[in-house]
């Protein structure tokens, strides 16, 4: 009973914490995207994608190499998230060894996904971090940097994906043992994995709209079987937790593979970065739920109050409902925007 409590506060205060993010920050954390594409000796398309944070472009602007002339003068897009500016440029001596920097970027903390692709049919994919706001262009990129910015990404992506960390918060409130919890993850994991890669490469094609509903919808209906649970009704998802997180994690992996191909795959490591990307996101999950289960284990020494013990976990489950509510509710209307 007292680690029961303890864990209701405990993620209780977690939700809190995700919730504050979710408004801070949820925005700005997407990567921006450049793709460098070699059409001619010498002759290069840029395509430049920002984040929109509350309708504004993110204020970072692009510094191209000494001697670079325009060919086209830059055409901007706004779509419903980001700015999309595309132009087309020459460069006498070549992009190869040239820098290309991200003015602006070190004030945020939004990272720059990098592909360039040369006429000799090399390729480079390269994360850019605000601490360093600029690359250089190389030949080509070794398979443990492209493997490298990749793992990072996924991990990133998972960790500010807070529905999908909200989702696997409810299954810790509805599962209490831990070998059942350790299962229950595991089935989460292999759906999602599925899905991901079926939907990167284009074997299965769904709009991506309805998905984050669904993913919103999924996460209330978890809200609604805790809440049964603890009233002492029969729940499927407390009978056979493991199912319904795979059910549900073949959603979610919709959701992932939306992310990715924002930024592409680099089209000679299609394999080995769909690879990283994937261990990355079980990476980020394994990690925020080793958080959760350590902080559980600390909680366990706190005395709390009789008014914490008894409301603390009947307030997260419905802080998590109306979470979902919101997003179920903002994700539809999105639809007729």
């Amino acid at each position: 009973m007292k680690l029961l409590m303890a864990r209701s506060v405990f993620l209780g205060i977690v939700f809190a914490i995700c919730a504050l993010l979710q408004s801070a920050s949820a925005h700005e954390s997407r990567p921006a995207y450049m793709q460098v594409t070699e059409i001619a000796p010498k002759r290069y398309e840029f395509v430049w994608r920002t984040p929109l944070l509350s309708g504004m472009r993110l204020p970072v602007v692009l510094r191209l190499p000494n001697g670079a002339r325009n060919v086209t003068e830059p055409t901007l897009r706004e779509l419903s998230d980001s700015l999309v500016e595309r132009r087309l440029i020459e460069l006498d001596s070549g992009l190869t060894g040239a820098r290309i920097e991200m003015v602006g970027l070190q004030a945020t903390i939004t990272d720059v996904l990098v592909r360039v692709q040369l006429l000799d049919g090399s390729f480079s994919t390269t994360l850019v971090r605000p601490s360093k706001p600029w690359i250089e262009i190389a030949t080509s990129r070794s398979a443990l940097e492209v493997a490298t910015a990749y793992l990072t990404h996924g991990i990133e992506h998972i960790l500010f994906g807070y529905d999908h960390l909200l989702f696997v918060l409810a299954l810790i409130l509805i599962v209490r043992r831990g070998r059942v919890l350790l299962i229950t993850v595991t089935a989460f994991t292999i759906a999602h994995s599925i899905t991901l890669s079926l939907a990167t490469l284009g074997l299965v094609h769904v709009a991506g709209p309805p998905v984050e509903a669904t993913i919103a919808l999924s996460i209330l209906l978890l809200a609604w079987e805790i809440i049964r649970s603890d009233r002492g009704q029969t729940s499927l998802t407390a009978q056979w937790p493991w199912l319904v997180a795979f059910s549900f994690g073949l959603l979610h992996g919709f959701g992932f593979a939306s992310a990715l191909s924002e930024i592409g795959l680099p089209q000679g490591d299609i394999p080995l970065a769909l690879f990283a990307f994937n261990v990355g996101v079980e990476a980020g999950q394994l990690m925020f739920i080793a958080a959760v289960l350590g902080f559980l284990r600390l909680s366990m020494r706190i005395k709390f109050p009789i008014f914490v013990q008894r409301y603390a976990r009947p307030a997260t489950t419905y802080a998590i409902g109306i979470m979902a509510a919101y997003w179920l509710i903002e994700r539809l209307a999105s639809f007729s925007a």
